[in-house]
């Protein structure tokens, strides 16, 4: 088992709040989000909530589609903050790192689940 893994067994002993999942997907967004940045950019660098918070976004709509809810749904994730949530359990256990102005409260203010993962794939009406 790697490193990884069992720093996800220690955090999922002590805040069963998400699925192991969640931790997965979390650190392929955030690997996803660091390509699109060195793809722009051409060098690495910190990873803010805000742009953590748009990388997992596009990655679950790219991965999961219009079952992008019920995935993140199925593994406890139901707003912006619980990403913040996960990203402070990985700290708190050294699997990630942070600035001195990274907080969770950077993680507050994205996008509402609802317009983003369900909204654009609801079916309407013939007729309307």
């Amino acid at each position: 088992m790697s490193d990884f893994e069992q720093a996800i067994d220690s955090i999922l002993a002590r805040d069963t709040r998400y699925a192991r999942g969640a931790y997965l997907f979390l650190r392929e967004a955030l690997d996803f989000t660091q390509a699109e940045m060195v793809r722009t950019t051409g060098k690495p660098r910190h990873v803010t909530g805000q742009e953590l918070l748009e990388g997992l976004k596009k990655l679950a709509l790219q991965q999961f589609g219009p079952m992008a809810w019920t995935v993140l749904d199925d593994w406890g994730i139901h707003a912006c903050p619980d990403w913040g949530e996960i990203v402070f359990n990985f700290i708190d256990s050294k699997v990630l790192s942070k600035t001195d102005t990274d907080s969770k409260a950077d993680f507050a203010n994205g996008y509402d689940f609802d317009e983003t993962f369900r909204r654009p794939f609801q079916r309407t009406p013939l007729g309307q």
